[in-house]
């Protein structure tokens, strides 16, 4: 299998911002109701209080302005992005306590230490990625942050509904697999699957103790 690089994922991101701009189609989210949603989920999970929050492909600050919605008090949001356009939007939003910058998630193995997180997020980030690249961009993440990480995907132990869906440019991941992948990092991980019937889930990983 050739192994995918750093445009390889960005590319259907690439041609959304070419058809549509720097906008919320262009986040390749279907809907912004079931996007608020993976958003509670994080929130519900790390809560975030006092802490950095890391932003791991922020597209257009839509987590930074729903952190704000729900009085989440956290110290400091970072959102990332490396298509400078959304970065761009997200800046002119003039969010309190929120910085934006453009960098390659992919490319640069610093990026994550650079903003001394607490918790860094992935929220449809990983969709276009394939399972093996996912992992190891959430392990540079888990290790650059003080508390740990919390992201979702595509899960492959859904509702029958979705059987046979479309999912193009996303794929699901094999779900079993992220958990025990995940409890090989640590032994504090939380999962839930249960807001979309299996569609979506969502991980949280904690740092353990000593």
């Amino acid at each position: 299998m050739t192994k995918q690089t750093g445009e390889d994922f960005l590319k259907p991101y690439r041609e959304a911002v070419e058809k549509f701009g720097p906008s919320f189609e262009a986040t390749l989210w279907h809907s912004r109701e079931a996007q608020e949603l993976r958003f509670d989920v994080m929130i519900d999970l790390a809560n975030f209080g006092d802490c950095v929050v890391v932003d791991a492909g922020c597209g257009q600050g839509d987590f930074a302005a729903r952190l704000l919605e729900r009085e989440i008090s956290f110290s400091r949001y970072v959102g990332i992005d490396a298509l400078g356009e959304m970065i761009e939007v997200a800046s002119k939003r003039g969010l309190p306590r929120c910085q934006f910058a453009s960098s390659d998630l992919i490319g640069s193995q610093s990026v994550f230490k650079e903003y001394e997180p607490d918790y860094v997020c992935f929220s449809g980030t990983l969709n276009t990625m394939t399972q093996q690249a996912a992992q190891q961009l959430v392990k540079q993440a888990f290790d650059a942050s003080a508390q740990g990480v919390v992201f979702n995907f595509l899960s492959n132990r859904h509702h029958k509904r979705y059987e046979g869906k479309d999912l193009t440019p996303a794929s699901r991941f094999d779900t079993l697999g992220m958990l025990d992948w995940a409890l090989g990092l640590s032994s504090r991980v939380s999962f839930t699957q249960a807001y979309l019937d299996g569609h979506d889930a969502t991980i949280m990983i904690e740092h353990d103790g000593e």
